[in-house]
């Protein structure tokens, strides 16, 4: 399935958001999206706030303007890190294999990857998946989750083709 999808990509940083250190992270992974041959239809950066979190959230799900929706940072265990929390409430169902997987594999290069609390799960027609902060992780991760994609979008779509995409081959 070559698939093109529609990403949105959603920095959350109290730092970033109030200028006071560049978002390195959300433009690393729009060249990621783009290097795969996907679009960059949202791009927002906002604080660590529980409420403008699951706002914005809401608001790209419900406008339809993408198939995925990437939140970058907020999945750390400090007090401010809220966005694992504030995916819990816009999320319809869990899709947890995504998660394991890309903290699995991190955790072979760092193994502070085990204390990520990212969570995916699927809204309405949209995946919402959870990355971390620092540029690095955040592309890690998504480079571990980006094959199946396409495929996972087909089945949330319930494209007439997604049953073929059953068929991995290595």
């Amino acid at each position: 399935m070559n698939e093109s999808l529609r990403c949105a990509v959603i920095t959350i940083s109290d730092r970033s958001s109030k200028g006071q250190r560049p978002d390195l992270s959300g433009p690393a992974v729009e060249e990621q999206i783009h290097a795969l041959g996907w679009t960059v239809t949202v791009k927002k950066l906002i604080p660590d706030d529980l409420a403008e979190i699951q706002s914005c959230l809401r608001e790209i799900v419900a406008s339809n303007s993408a198939d995925v929706l990437l939140t970058i940072g907020g999945t750390g265990c400090s007090p401010r890190d809220v966005t694992p929390e504030a995916t819990l409430t816009v999320i319809e169902r869990n899709v947890p294999g995504l998660a394991e997987a890309m903290r699995f594999e991190s955790s072979k290069q760092n193994p502070h990857a085990l204390l990520s609390r990212a969570l995916t799960g699927i809204s309405g027609s949209t995946l919402i998946i959870n990355l971390p902060g620092s540029p690095k992780g955040a592309v890690e991760n998504l480079a571990v989750i980006a094959p199946v994609l396409p495929h996972a979008v087909a089945l949330i779509h319930s494209s007439s083709d997604a049953e073929a995409g059953h068929q991995f081959n290595h």
